[in-house]
């Protein structure tokens, strides 16, 4: 059965900060309401209360869809949604003239006059910083922020003819409206840093698994290149001879299959050390890549003494397994083990990124390590323990005399 935070925990760090700055944005529409909305209504009367309840509402619906599709716009999903970027800072704009309206021309007390003062505060604010969210350069969010700030204490000259008041509340708008304009700049640059990270992370191993691949073909190339290059030179030259009736020819055909099988066995020792990799060194590897993508890992036990399939076999294992906790997981601290125990060699993986994994027992990674250690008579399980942990557990059974046994 799922729990409640299944749903947290299911999620990839990427996805996680997403989701929290979105909801913290939407709680700013959230908060609009309730702490300044709501009180208006105690202390005006009930028609011009209901007025700007009804306004700041609207002020905070416009502000929350703005939220999602300027997120939606950062992360790629969405075009930039300027129609409505326009149209949450005239309502913004409406909202907070009205706020200083009332305070000017509306019914007289202090009450009402912080009432109505926080109606337009709260739209300035949070109107500017949720615009922001969707703007690409920084100058034109200060020359956002700036302007409200300007208009602001334009209208209140307007109406007031005070240049104390107009420069009072100029300067609460362009503080109030900055603050919450660079928090926005700050999460939406945390965000494409987070999502920037991860990306990275997966090129990374997708880069480590293209070398490999390289290196085998460089390999490939030296031992094949010589050889196929004598092959095609002595064959044309048999040919010739052959043409000539010349008995040497058939010399020179004994020669060809010679280095031909000789490429053979040189190509079965390419081969054989790709596959046969050593556990000690992937051990090495997997803990220095981890720990370079910020994953605490620990390494217990040695892999010294143990027959060369045991270790080749429990290598590409080692290998697959960081592999999967980089690419698939979510993962803050990864463990590998290797003990010996009952005449077997267990080699344990364990990470705590169960709930972003996707490398589970059918992945087409798992069904070639378990073809690979079937050919030592080895198994591998492979799933979740509880919520929050992935174990792989892999077995070979000792074939070697006199292994010495590996401390855990």
């Amino acid at each position: 059965m799922r729990g409640p935070g299944t749903w947290w925990r299911g999620k990839s760090t990427p996805a996680k900060v997403e989701t929290y700055t979105r909801w913290s944005f939407h709680f700013f529409a959230v908060m609009e309401v309730v702490s300044v909305a709501l009180p208006v209504i105690g202390e005006m009367s009930s028609k011009l209360g209901g007025w700007l309840l009804l306004m700041v509402s609207a002020h905070a619906a416009v502000s929350a869809l703005v939220v999602s599709r300027a997120l939606d716009w950062v992360c790629g999903r969405r075009e930039q949604p300027v129609r409505l970027m326009w149209a949450l800072g005239a309502v913004t704009a409406a909202v907070a003239a009205t706020g200083l309206a009332v305070v000017e021309y509306g019914p007289k007390g202090d009450g009402v006059d912080s009432a109505a003062g926080s109606v337009f505060g709260a739209a300035v604010f949070f109107g500017v910083g949720i615009i922001a969210l969707g703007m690409h350069s920084r100058r034109r969010v200060c020359a956002l922020a700036a302007g409200f700030a300007a208009g602001a204490g334009l209208f209140v000259f307007l109406i007031s003819r005070s240049v104390f008041a107009t420069l009072v509340i100029a300067l609460i708008a362009l503080l109030g409206s900055g603050f919450f304009a660079f928090v926005a700049v700050f999460s939406v640059w945390l965000l494409k840093a987070v999502y920037e990270l991860d990306e990275a992370r997966e090129t990374r191993a997708r880069l480590a698994v293209a070398e490999e691949r390289l290196r085998f073909g460089r390999d490939l190339h030296d031992v094949m290149g010589r050889n196929l290059s004598v092959i095609a030179l002595k064959s044309e030259l048999a040919v010739q001879l052959a043409r000539r009736g010349r008995p040497e020819a058939v010399e020179q055909m004994i020669e060809v299959q010679r280095i031909a099988g000789e490429s053979q066995r040189e190509v079965r020792d390419v081969v054989r050390g790709y596959r046969e990799a050593d556990l000690e060194v992937e051990l090495a590897g997997a803990q220095g890549v981890l720990t370079a993508a910020g994953i605490e890992c620990r390494v217990t036990g040695r892999a010294a003494g143990l027959p060369v399939e045991v270790q080749s076999a429990l290598a590409w294992v080692v290998r697959e397994a960081a592999t999967n906790v980089l690419r698939h997981g979510n993962a803050g601290r990864c463990s590998v083990g290797v003990r010996v125990s009952e005449g077997r060699v267990v080699l344990t993986v364990e990470n705590d990124g169960a709930a972003g994994a996707s490398h589970g027992g059918g992945g087409s990674g798992i069904a070639g390590l378990r073809e690979r250690l079937a050919a030592v008579d080895g198994t591998l399980d492979a799933g979740r323990i509880g919520e929050a942990v992935f174990r792989l557990v892999a077995e070979v059974p000792l074939t070697g005399a006199g292994v010495r046994e590996v401390s855990a």
